[in-house]
């Protein structure tokens, strides 16, 4: 089910795939490049609605609009705080998150009554540019946060993620390291292919158990 939602940044839309009898639901925002499409949103929207957790993609109305340059900060947070005053509305706990570019809008906009958040692929730098951390953005919120991030991630892997929040005093709550060198779950080869529906199962049990924490 599409549902358009009138932002302060322009018109959106929430992608949502219901749960029977919903416990909680997650909102997940995309990344500057591949939009709602991406790998692991899909699975997780697929798999999640059957263990009682309604997902709900959220389209940026710079997307909608048929823009290709992503939109300023601003409008991206705006439209982002929308979608979750909308969702909050309707009573069930609410978990945010998303990939790349989303990651980093849910760890910005964080806040109550939102209960914890489900990043992917979390930038932690432009690819070959570590001195322009963006950890500052994670850290106030990682006690909240499971983070799923590949090993040789060229925004910055797992490990390279973990040292920069030791660094900065902080630790993840759950950071669950993805095999390969991708900016998130690798679908391009044959071989990833093949791998991708066993990776994408474990990333949905890890997603389901840490929603399934937080609602004790």
């Amino acid at each position: 089910m599409i549902r358009e939602l009138q932002t302060p940044a322009g018109l959106a839309r929430l992608h949502i795939a219901a749960a029977d009898q919903p416990r909680a639901v997650l909102l997940l925002g995309h990344g500057a490049g591949g939009g709602i499409g991406a790998v692991e949103l899909v699975g997780l929207a697929d798999a999640l609605p059957a263990r009682g957790i309604t997902v709900v993609r959220f389209e940026q109305p710079w997307v909608v609009a048929g823009r290709r340059t992503l939109a300023p900060v601003a409008q991206l947070d705006s439209a982002w705080r929308a979608a979750c005053q909308e969702l909050e509305r309707e009573g069930l706990p609410l978990f945010v998150g998303g990939r790349s570019n989303g990651a980093r809008g849910a760890c910005r906009c964080f806040a109550e009554p939102q209960r914890g958040l489900v990043l992917s692929a979390f930038p932690l730098h432009p690819p070959g540019r570590p001195e322009r951390s963006r950890v500052e953005e994670l850290a106030p919120v990682a006690g909240s946060a499971l983070v799923l991030q590949t090993e040789g991630d060229p925004f910055g892997g797992a490990a390279e993620l973990q040292a920069a929040l030791s660094q900065a005093g902080v630790r993840v709550e759950r950071l669950v390291t993805l095999p390969g060198r991708g900016h998130g779950p690798d679908s391009r080869s044959a071989a990833a292919r093949t791998r991708l529906p066993e990776l994408l199962g474990g990333l949905c049990d890890e997603v389901t158990d840490f929603i399934q924490a937080r609602l004790v």
